[in-house]
Formats: structure tokens, C-alpha cells, sequence
């Protein structure tokens, strides 16, 4: 099959908002490239090894490369991203050059070409993510998160996503009922799981998404104790009944609540996770740059949870947080 490969040359910090908008106009694909470089700091905690540069892009860059089938009508998607750049220029968001070329490419050139980069990953000295297609022999007690995401997700060792983990890893309690909300991939309704939840429902308004997350919940052998749902919270909340599971495998209130999307959404529904929660339930969020934390902070404390911690990796805050 043949497809426009749209690519941005753009900046770490603004690979979250960039991937977003082409999700959003229907990319087939999303595939995010950051820096190689050996000069960067490295999380070597877990005794990961890095040998040598896997590129040439310099330092806090990136390149995001988006897919649409060849019969899609591009010119305008490429106009809306000139205009979408600059309107992120005007936020405290570096988008770098960004400086956008649009080529032809064979699918047989790029559709398996990044899966040499996913190698097995310890995010924390209990999980670690290993791709279906790598051979892995786990240490003892080691909990191992199968996945295969596709183009269209990342490899759950973004940033935002460790940070999750390694904050649900504190807070999951054996046999709590939780809430993924934006699951994308489901690593973080699966890693909830097998750090000890009881049920996950994972929502997703993306049909991608869907697919994605039923698959690798699947390959996990978890369908049992992950609900996924093609939803919003809000609409969760609007059709299920406290204590009622009414086929969501959970029931309302929820111990805890996990979502890895951007700060601007976070921000939209913090009263709707604040009425998901039992008293005292947890709330994990990430995908939140470092400008936006203190902003979520306060609007968090204002629907009147008490901040626990904030965990930050490069540009990048989770934030725990008790109702």
C-alpha cells in the first residue's frame, strides 16, 4: 500500500501535542523519533546499557512522522498544521524549526522498520515492557507487560508513561477497582493488573485505540479483569450507577483513577474524576509538561484533593493525588 509520509522536525517537548493533532485528522500512523544521543542523562537504575546513538538528531529534538493512505486529499491536512504550529507558538511550548516535508513511501519501507529500536525496557525494579517479537527471560518476581502497539502508539517508555507506572506501582492496593482513562495501547490498564488491581475499565474515545488495547490485554491473557469501552469518563459516570457495574466490570466509585493525556484535558474533567473516586481514592495523572504543573496542581486542590507527589522525568510530571 502507498502512503503520505507528512514528517515534522520538532522538539521533545512538543511531541505529545504534535502526535495529538495527527491522530485527531486521521493519521494511519504516528511514528516519534527523539534524540540518539549518548550526551543526554539516562535512567541507568535498573542497569540498562547504552552502547551507541541510534541517530543524529541533536539534542531535545524530534521527528514525528505521520501516515495517510495515498487517495487522502493532504493539502489541507498540511495547511491546518502550518496554522496549528503557529498557534502553539504562541504557548509556552517549544516547537522547535518545525519545519514540515510531505513524500510518497511504500508501506513495506516503514511499517516494521521501528521495531528495531523497542527493546525489552525495566521502568521500574518490578516492570519491565517487552515487544511480543523480543525473547526475554524475566528474573524472578520480574512482571513483564507484553505489548505490540502499532504505528499508531507509542512504546509505553515515553516518559509520561513510566512516570505512570512507577506511580501506580506505589499506590495499587490488592483487589482496588480502577479507571484508565485515555488507554491509547492499554499498558497502563494492564500494568495496573498485574501490579494488583482487580478489575481496569479502559476508556478511549479513539476506535484505534480500542483495537489496540483489546489486543494487547489479550496477548497478556488480562480480557477477564480489563473492561475495555469505546467512552469518555463523563459518559461512563452518566450511565452507570454507584455500585451498579452495569457491564463496565467496575463498580462506581472506583478506588483509583489513571490518565496519561494533556494537561489542557486534564484540566477539563478533574470534577468528573473527583466524583468517580471513593473518599480517599488516588488519582494518577501524567502527560503534563513541566509549565503546566503547577497550573494542575491548583486546579486539583481547588476540587478539593490533597496533593501526594509530584514525579518528574526530563520535561515531564505525573501527579498523585487523594480525594
Amino acid at each position: 500500500m502507498i502512503w503520505h509520509e507528512v514528517t515534522i522536525h520538532s522538539t521533545e517537548e512538543a511531541v505529545e501535542i504534535v502526535s495529538n493533532f495527527f491522530h485527531e485528522r486521521g493519521a494511519g500512523g504516528v511514528s516519534i523519533e527523539e534524540t540518539g544521543s549518548l550526551n543526554r542523562a539516562r535512567d541507568t537504575s535498573f542497569g540498562q546499557w547504552y552502547d551507541k546513538p541510534f541517530n543524529d538528531i541533536p539534542e531535545g529534538e524530534a521527528v514525528v512522522k505521520a501516515y495517510y493512505p495515498e487517495m487522502t486529499d493532504i493539502d489541507p491536512i498540511i495547511r491546518e498544521l502550518y496554522s496549528f504550529i503557529e498557534e502553539i507558538r504562541e504557548y509556552p511550548i517549544d516547537v522547535g524549526k518545525a519545519s514540515i516535508t510531505v513524500k510518497i513511501v511504500d508501506d513495506e519501507d516503514w511499517a516494521n522498520a521501528w521495531k528495531q529500536y523497542f527493546k525489552p525496557v525495566a521502568v521500574t525494579d518490578r516492570l519491565t515492557i517487552k515487544p511480543t517479537w523480543e525473547e526475554y527471560m524475566p528474573k524472578p518476581g520480574e512482571i513483564i507487560i507484553e505489548l505490540d502497539p502499532g504505528m499508531a502508539f507509542g512504546t509505553g517508555t515515553h516518559a509520561t508513561t513510566s512516570l505512570c507506572l512507577q506511580t501506580l506501582e506505589q499506590y495499587i492496593l490488592p483487589d482496588m477497582d480502577v479507571i484508565d482513562v485515555g488507554t491509547g495501547s492499554g499498558i497502563l490498564a494492564i500494568g495496573a493488573v498485574k501490579l494488583g488491581a482487580k478489575h481496569v475499565l479502559a476508556l478511549d474515545l479513539d476506535p484505534v485505540a480500542i483495537v489496540s488495547a483489546t489486543e494487547n490485554v489479550e496477548l497478556n491473557k488480562l480480557v477477564k479483569q480489563v473492561t475495555i469501552v469505546q467512552s469518555d469518563l463523563l459518559q461512563v459516570l452518566k450511565t452507570s450507577g454507584q455500585g451498579d457495574k452495569n457491564d463496565i466490570g467496575v463498580s462506581l466509585p472506583v478506588d483509583l483513577v489513571v490518565a496519561n493525556i494533556l494537561a489542557d484535558i486534564i484540566l477539563l474533567f478533574i470534577d468528573d474524576v473527583y466524583r468517580a473516586l471513593k473518599p480517599g481514592g488516588i488519582y494518577i495523572t501524567s502527560g503534563i509538561i513541566g509549565q503546566k504543573a503547577s497550573e494542575v496542581e491548583q486546579a486539583l486542590e481547588k476540587a478539593g484533593f490533597q496533593l501526594l507527589q509530584t514525579n518528574k522525568d526530563q520535561d515531564w510530571v505525573a501527579i498523585a493525588a487523594r480525594k
